[in-house]
């Protein structure tokens, strides 16, 4: 947080929100991830790259699909002030058309998505994950609801539910010779279980109708999103539709793999922060001093947390790939430690398009989203002719550049300088500096020993001098962020 928000009394209610909501996401989101880790550790060592290549091809699918799923209604939802019931029942059954609407369009679309990726076996994962569609559209407006009141408390145990349900399944039935349909089975009876669970802890009840005034309204609104959330997806998912067609899936298996962990660890934690920054920001869209000292200190505390973890997977890939997934993974290994280092880029300043809907200026992320469309397309084709490595590279490079370019343009919409932002870093990049050579000296210090032990001594001596400088120099903040959150009563 910044000097200014140590010197205010960060008490205040939306501190409050944002770090309950970012303490509640956080323990959601650390809990499924470790899930997905073992399911994934497991399914690594269970299937052969050719089978998890197609759950991988089938996901980035199901990803595009999922752009469409409402029309951008949820953030609009989000957003709206009148009549927010009606726009809620409308949001509703118009979700619920589009859910059943896709998951029965998966169908004809396998067999075309499968002949791209020259595999037949993606055509039934394909067509089975797609039922995911229809089970979630009846609980979505459920989750708008708890996301618009910051109450991620309550959203806490769907999305737990949907966690631990899909994980248990998908490793029972995994042990059980299920193979691929192990992942398979395990999302859908888990995007059930949430959908019954929302229903339970929230009692709202919707009805069927579509107010023909309200939902243009939120169709002309959500439809400046759509945009580019239909853009973010593209951005997102096509380093794998390259590697899949150009390299085949066993190595978009191998690449999917060394993404998995700085996905699952930070960029994940970014997204948790997104939807928590979008509602929290609206409520003070008309504060515009608080919003600078929100989006400030967000940057700071996001780098606190980001900094150490991009360090780490880049230091200990080599201890991390063997130990969690095993060594007919090793591939993943110099893409791991590249994909590392975007992660961290990737963080700083992320949650700035939760402003820019808040203050009702969505076309700015459609803008930034065409701009990075531009210059990663050539930055992955280019890297390409130097194997799925170079595909790692290039994604590096352009997350590069439109970092630059978007922390550049919210100093016209938030009243902060570049400076200030990046003055934001210095605290984590000192106890990452400390970090490193320390890490460093431990993983080569332990080369000989077996990999599990030497993981474990590379992360506690990472972990003690990245928390040690950390609370020498951010104690006072971190005694307020602990206050904010209520773990600490403590000024």
């Amino acid at each position: 947080m910044t000097d200014e928000l140590v010197k205010k009394d960060s008490g205040s209610q939306f501190s409050r929100k944002v770090a309950g909501g970012l303490m509640w996401n956080s323990l959601t989101f650390g809990f499924s991830k470790l899930f997905v880790l073992v399911t994934t550790s497991i399914l690594a060592r269970l299937l052969t790259k050719e089978e998890f290549g197609q759950v991988a091809v089938a996901v980035v699918a199901i990803n595009y699909l999922a752009v469409i799923k409402d029309l951008g209604l949820g953030v609009a939802l989000i957003q709206r002030r009148g009549d927010v019931d009606n726009a809620a029942n409308t949001v509703f059954t118009i979700n619920t058309m589009l859910g059943f609407f896709i998951s029965a369009l998966v169908i004809p679309l396998a067999p075309l998505i499968a002949d791209y990726f020259h595999d037949p076996g993606v055509v039934p994962v394909l067509r089975w994950l797609g039922v995911s569609f229809a089970i979630n559209a009846l609980g979505s407006v459920h989750m708008i609801w708890l996301l618009r009141d910051l109450d991620y408390r309550r959203k806490f145990i769907p999305d737990m539910g949907n966690t631990i349900v899909k994980g248990i399944a998908s490793i029972g039935l995994a042990f059980a010779g299920f193979g691929v349909w192990a992942m398979v089975i395990g999302q859908i009876v888990g995007a059930l279980t949430s959908v019954i669970l929302v229903w339970i802890i929230l009692p709202w009840r919707p009805r069927l109708m579509i107010d023909k005034a309200i939902a243009g309204s939120l169709i002309k609104f959500g439809s400046s999103i759509i945009g580019g959330d239909i853009l973010g997806t593209i951005i997102d998912n096509i380093d794998y539709i390259i590697v899949g067609r150009l390299f085949g899936l066993a190595q978009l298996s191998v690449y999917t793999l060394a993404y998995r962990l700085p996905e699952m660890l930070l960029i994940g934690n970014l997204w948790v922060l997104g939807e928590i920054a979008f509602p929290a920001f609206s409520s003070i869209q008309d504060k515009p001093d608080e919003m600078r000292v929100g989006f400030l200190g967000s940057v700071r505390l996001v780098e606190m947390i980001a900094t150490p973890i991009s360090l780490g997977l880049f230091i200990a890939a080599d201890p991390i790939v063997r130990v969690v997934f095993g060594d007919q993974w090793l591939e993943a290994i110099p893409m791991l430690r590249v994909l590392a280092i975007y992660a961290w880029v990737y963080s700083i300043g992320f949650h700035i398009g939760g402003i820019y809907k808040a203050v009702g200026r969505p076309y700015i992320l459609f803008n930034l989203s065409v701009f990075t469309l531009i210059i990663l397309v050539p930055s992955l084709l280019i890297g390409a002719r130097f194997g799925v490595i170079g595909i790692a590279w290039g994604h590096l490079i352009a997350v590069l550049i439109r970092r630059v370019v978007s922390l550049a343009i919210a100093t016209r919409f938030v009243n902060v300088t570049l400076w200030d932002i990046f003055s934001q870093l210095v605290p984590s990049l000192r106890a990452g500096l400390v970090m490193l050579p320390l890490s460093y000296a431990v993983l080569y210090a332990t080369a000989g020993f077996a990999p599990i032990v030497q993981l474990i001594l590379v992360v506690i001596t990472g972990a003690v001098s990245y928390l040690g400088v950390a609370w020498w120099t951010e104690k006072e903040n971190l005694f307020r962020l602990l206050k904010a959150v209520g773990v600490s009563k403590k000024a």
